[in-house]
């Protein structure tokens, strides 16, 4: 309030990336401009070296100046980057225009020949989550909302564009998309099931289905309607225990849809679509990498098309739980694989930028992104 008159903030424009095809068509057509450039504009806007409508020089200049009027180039209003492992991980933190924060990392394994290389970016589908699992700081954060199509996408564009673009690029190698950052997909299926045909699509960013991972803590519903809509997307599922009592702990929305449910979903899931299920297991120290669970285990994984992710617990910020040691690790995999279960354990990245869901996040919690930049490793200072 200024001087006794309240004041109200005008919302900024739409994202390119949000605007319905047939809005945008309407809008080009009422400036006179033919039914192609509905295409131009929407695959340019997700093309990886445009980093706003200047770059879309195939459009006419004034085109490009109205639509810049009209729209943003980007959800994404903000980010705040930090580079680990000697430049091969990079995680994100952006700002979208509600002043809502996300989290999005790349992960580069390089090889030898370019063609072995292997990138994955992980990106989130929520701001914040409402499963409230304890050792996931993402889950201590609470649940702010859904993102839109457009802001899950504007995360992957976010590591195509410059500066970043030469660690994103998906024409090397094995590109991967894997929604296992912020916020359970499931729980915003709509939206994420229509990001994954806009990443999908091949005349925008044309990523593999076969090359998208949707991760879900047990949301049986969807994982039925993925059978339906998304057959060739991988379905990986975070379980964490083998037994209802400790994942009821773990992973709380087990007390809606407990662990037989949840196997059976995947076990369709597999039947159906000829894919392999991965089971996710975060190991964490004396809590689900007893005996006991690694036995349980193998009777929910045996016998159909699933393989097993071992996953060490990166520890939260005044967690009472710590990762479990590398030998107890090898034990519980023994164990796993002398049960006839296909099984890895997943390397750990970004351990020295707290690259687990949520932790940079919180760290930069009240804190403008402007203000917090400390970049290290590969493109130091560029964010």
């Amino acid at each position: 309030m200024v001087g006794g008159t309240e004041l109200t903030l005008a919302a900024p424009p739409p994202a390119i990336s949000e605007v319905d095809p047939a809005t945008l068509a309407a809008w080009l057509q009422a400036r006179g401009e033919p039914a192609y450039r509905t295409r131009q504009v929407l695959e340019g806007a997700h093309r990886p070296d445009a980093a706003g409508f200047d770059d879309l020089t195939e459009l006419p200049k004034t085109l490009r100046v109205e639509l810049g009027r009209a729209f943003r180039f980007s959800t994404i209003a903000d980010s705040h980057v930090i580079g680990a492992d000697a430049g091969l991980t990079a995680k994100a933190v952006h700002e979208l225009a509600d002043g809502q924060r996300i989290e999005s990392v790349l992960m580069r394994y390089p090889a030898r020949a370019p063609s072995s290389e292997r990138t994955t970016v992980c990106i989130s589908s929520q701001a914040g989550c409402a499963v409230n699992c304890p050792f996931c700081a993402t889950g201590q954060a609470g649940f702010g909302r859904q993102l839109t199509p457009g802001e899950i996408v504007d995360q992957v564009l976010h590591w195509h564009r410059p500066p970043w673009r030469a660690l994103g690029d998906a024409s090397r190698g094995h590109y991967n998309i894997v929604f296992m950052g912020m916020g359970e997909p499931l729980n915003n299926a709509d939206r994420v099931f229509e990001a994954v045909r806009l990443l999908n699509d091949a005349g925008r960013l044309g990523i593999g289905a076969r090359h998208i991972t949707v991760s879900t803590s047990g949301v049986v519903p969807g994982m039925d309607r993925m059978v339906e809509e998304l057959p060739q997307v991988n379905l990986a599922i975070s379980l964490h225990a083998a037994t209802d009592s400790l994942r009821d702990e773990l992973v709380p929305i087990n007390r809606k849809w407990p662990v037989a449910d949840v196997v059976a979903a995947g076990r369709r899931f597999a039947a159906r679509t000829g894919r392999r299920v991965s089971l996710e297991y975060v190991m964490i120290d004396g809590v689900n990498d007893t005996d006991e669970q690694a036995a349980g285990l193998v009777r929910l994984a045996r016998g159909w098309r699933s393989h097993v992710n071992l996953i060490p617990l990166n520890p939260t910020p005044g967690s009472r739980w710590s990762g479990t040691p590398p030998r107890r690790i090898r034990t519980f995999v023994e164990t796993l694989e002398a049960g006839g279960l296909s099984v890895t354990v997943r390397d750990t990245r970004g351990r020295e930028i707290d690259a687990a869901c949520g932790q940079l996040h919180a760290q930069l919690a009240g804190k403008a992104l402007r203000e917090a930049r400390v970049t290290t490793g590969a493109g130091e200072g560029a964010t």
